[in-house]
Parts: structure tokens; sequence; C-alpha cells
């Protein structure tokens, strides 16, 4: 089983993973199996006149990063976006790329390096418990916070095993 280690303060618990997702796409697929097919087994719950999800997303950020390059492949420049989905990092990355303006600015070539870009998604998760936690998905760490059983902790870390593929040595 993958190791959380409990962090200070509120309760919480941080697992770095072996390798960070590879790409937004496996990154996506993760998140959205987690929100559709509920591998958690969180339950959705009820507040007056609201009928609430087992799992939703609260937050999520994507950051993709540029360097600018002349001719000889010096590097003169740098940038970063950041949206608020993966649509917009998407179309963000083709808009960057395209934008002649602030390429001729930059006097060099814009290449996009996916292998430095940043991704995180919160997750508001309801245990069949009762018990409201969030657990938050970045590129190279699973975070589970605000919990008070130890149970989901264990829980989530078994998920963990089984969506992250174990470093190859």
């Amino acid at each position: 089983m993958r190791q959380f280690t409990p962090k200070p303060g509120t309760k919480s618990a941080v697992c770095i993973l072996d390798r960070p997702f590879a790409d937004i796409g496996s990154f996506n697929a993760v998140v959205q199996e987690l929100i559709q097919k509920n591998p958690l087994g969180c339950t959705s719950y009820r507040t007056i006149k609201k009928h609430h999800p087992p799992v939703i997303k609260v937050r999520e950020r994507y950051t993709a990063k540029f360097v600018y390059e002349d001719k000889e492949k010096k590097q003169v420049g740098s940038s970063s976006e950041v949206y608020n989905s993966v649509v917009g990092y998407e179309d963000g990355i083709h808009a960057v790329m395209a934008n002649m303006a602030n390429t001729a600015a930059h006097r060099g070539r814009v290449r996009h390096i996916p292998g430095s870009d940043h991704f995180s998604v919160i997750l508001k998760c309801h245990d069949a418990g009762g018990e409201f936690f969030f657990l938050c998905l970045a590129r190279d760490r699973i975070t589970v916070a605000s919990y008070t059983n130890d149970a989901i902790r264990k829980n989530v870390a078994l998920w963990t095993d089984h969506v992250v593929a174990p470093a190859s040595g």
C-alpha cells in the first residue's frame, strides 16, 4: 500500500508520486474516473432543496510553460499561462503558439515545455460514513485533507496503489 505521510495541523496526508502524471490526458482520465466511477465509494447527500453528487470538483488549475529561443536555440524569454479547465489549457497552448505578435516581441520562436507543466484539481468527497474530505490531485502528488476517520486515508492509499504505476527500478 502506498505511504501517505501525515502532515501537522489539520488532519491531512500527502503521497509524493514516484513518477508524475505523463501528460494532461492521463491526469484528466484519473480525475474523470474519480468523479464518474466513484472508486472511493463516496455517497451523494442532500442539503435543503439540493441534491449533491458524491464527488465534485471544487477547483482546477492547469499551468502551461513556454520558452522563446533565438535562431541559435538560445533562450531569449519564457512565460507561463494558467487556465481553469482542461479545454482552456489545450486551447491556450495553441493560442500562445500561434501568437505572432508575442513571438516577435520576444524575438524568438516559442516552444511549449509539456514536462514542466503543472496540473491540480481539488475534489470534495462525501464518505459513506457521512464525513466530508478533500482530495487534491497534482501532477506529482495526491493529498487527502480535512478528514477525521483514518479509514478514509487508508481507502485513498489503496485506490492510489491501483491508479499510479510503481516506478521501474
